[in-house]
């Protein structure tokens, strides 16, 4: 292989001139990026394998992209499940009815788009309220009914690029029980949290009534992975396992109720809430929560000029603090006593 350069000035020009020529003139320093980065593989003299993985993964984010494009102001929630669950299972019509409480409060559903828990989703919601992001296997699995012939539906060949549309569009996540598939979205979702790479959303686990199956989880959580020392006392208690559609719901639709979303703007964290806290809740966050912080206090603040500049979301009220990125996987914790406080508005609708 030859020695890795570089792409040449000139072929950068010549790249800058092409994307002019196709009228693109918005972002047009990342487009270039995403071209010269084509033409570095082909320096590299990448592997024929390795170029057509690059070049599929990136033409189903663009269709996923194009499919989640109209729908960018619509709050949605993920609904994870088996492909293999019958109609007449109880935790199907669980998966049914979850759809189609959020679906009433506003929300839209995101599924894989195959049959078992995705189509009882996609049943539930209705067609015009759903979105699918299907896989293509040899076996088992292809679009269900509903969805199948639906401009709301893009197929996918890889597993990492359909995981990464079904978590990056979702401001909330349901999951019933499952097999691997299942499981891997599920710890998927942990671990974006605990490592602090995916903002703070609620993630429930909903079985059918009297189910154990996210029970026997947490029992294994308790007794070997908390007792074993690989994850945190705490990591778990960020989901909440319930058997109950409307306590699912409420979950969802209540981790917004006071919190709106959050921006880092230098080594400071801004959050952005519904409702302004008073001296005393903000004097008892600190008492609770100080030991998140790096330096300082968690603060009432006007928005930072970097927000203004941006015109980001300037009509919420915000607290700054300083937060030690070690414990960045325990926001969800200051979070929830956010919502909790008195000052916050009553279950509102979801996030816009």
């Amino acid at each position: 292989m030859p020695e890795r350069s570089i792409v040449p000035r000139d072929v950068t020009d010549d790249i800058r001139a092409v994307i002019a020529d196709a009228g693109v003139s918005v972002n047009v320093d990342l487009v270039a990026r995403i071209l010269a980065t084509g033409i570095g593989l082909g320096m590299d003299e990448a592997s024929r394998l390795n170029l057509k993985i690059t070049t599929a993964a990136l033409s189903e984010m663009r269709a996923a992209f194009r499919l989640f494009a109209p729908y960018a102001g619509t709050p949605k929630v993920t609904i994870f499940g088996s492909a293999r669950t019958r109609s007449d299972d109880a935790r199907y019509l669980a998966a049914a009815e979850v759809a189609a409480a959020l679906a009433e409060r506003g929300w839209m559903i995101v599924t894989g788009a195959g049959p078992g828990i995705m189509q009882a989703a996609v049943e539930g919601a209705g067609a015009e309220r759903s979105l699918g992001v299907s896989i293509r296997l040899p076996f088992e699995q292809s679009p269900n009914a509903v969805v199948a012939d639906d401009a709301r539906h893009v197929a996918m060949k890889y597993f990492f690029t359909r995981k990464l549309m079904l978590v990056k569009e979702s401001q909330g996540f349901v999951c019933v029980p499952g097999g691997f598939g299942t499981l891997d979205e599920m710890f998927e979702l942990l671990t974006l949290q605990q490592t602090g790479k995916a903002e703070p959303t609620p993630i429930v686990l909903l079985d059918e009534p009297g189910g154990a199956f996210w029970e026997g989880l947490r029992t294994f959580v308790d007794d070997h992975l908390i007792a074993s020392g690989v994850v945190s006392p705490d990591d778990f208690d960020r989901v909440l396992i319930t058997d109950s559609v409307e306590a699912a719901a409420n979950e969802i639709s209540g981790f917004w109720r006071n919190y709106d979303s959050m921006r880092w703007v230098g080594g400071r964290l801004v959050l952005r809430l519904r409702a302004e806290p008073d001296d005393a809740e903000v004097d008892e966050l600190n008492e609770r929560f100080g030991g998140l912080l790096a330096s300082g206090r968690i603060e009432r603040s006007a928005p930072l000029a970097r927000e203004r500049e941006d015109d980001d979301r300037l009509e919420f009220p915000r607290l700054v603090l300083r937060l030690n990125q070690i414990k960045v996987g325990s926001l969800f914790r200051l979070i929830q006593a956010i919502n909790d406080l008195p000052s916050a508005p009553p279950m509102s609708g979801p996030p816009v």
